[in-house]
């Protein structure tokens, strides 16, 4: 139910056109592919090391629709862009998802940022989430731009809590907002359809 409408094509402002569905097994190869073509300074602060077999396995291998749903956008045959929802179905947070994002330098500030959003918002809608949180590493000033124009706010700042891929650490800023308020931001911003976010 909550991937109904998949794959979806879109046309960016400047008239792109893309598909944005769900990954699957299949397209491993591909994502790494991206992944290890994004420059450095855009895998700086990714959570884990995104360019190795190891890490591909083991997220295909932990796709679970129910929890972890991975949405990828792709144009002549390549990932350009990957966003995943991440959430619990037990305890205190189930009503939270949390999003991460990533978009190929070539296809930054042309919307797709804003398109790969919008859709994880619907997706969070569909399963009942009720507020979603991005965490971006404190010197990621066009990441931060891009969420705020979305409605997220700075809601906490974990001092020292990340390093980057070369041990230098940095300040982890929590960003939320309401899925309602998202919806609200968004509809507010004329032809939209932002490293990390995408553009």
């Amino acid at each position: 139910m909550m991937l109904e409408g998949y794959p979806k094509q879109i046309t960016l402002r400047d008239g792109s056109a893309l598909v944005i569905r769900p990954i699957e097994a299949k397209d491993e190869e591909a994502l790494l592919a991206f992944y290890r073509a994004l420059p450095e300074e855009d895998r700086l602060f990714l959570r884990d090391d995104v360019t190795s077999q190891q890490w591909a396995d083991r997220f295909i291998g932990s796709i679970d629709y129910e929890k972890v749903i991975p949405l990828l956008a792709e144009a002549g045959g390549e990932v350009i862009a990957n966003g995943t929802l991440y959430r619990t179905l037990h305890g205190w947070t189930t009503h939270v998802a949390e999003i991460r994002m990533a978009v190929a330098r070539s296809f930054q500030r042309r919307g797709l940022g804003t398109a790969m959003l919008r859709e994880l918002v619907r997706v969070a809608t569909s399963v009942g989430a009720e507020k979603m949180i991005a965490n971006v590493v404190d010197n990621q000033v066009g990441a931060f731009r891009a969420f705020e124009k979305r409605g997220f706010h700075r809601e906490a700042v974990l001092k020292g809590h990340v390093k980057d891929i070369h041990g230098f650490k940095r300040d982890l800023v929590i960003m939320s907002n309401d899925v309602s308020h998202i919806w609200d931001a968004m509809a507010a911003m004329v032809a939209d359809y932002s490293p990390t976010l995408g553009g």
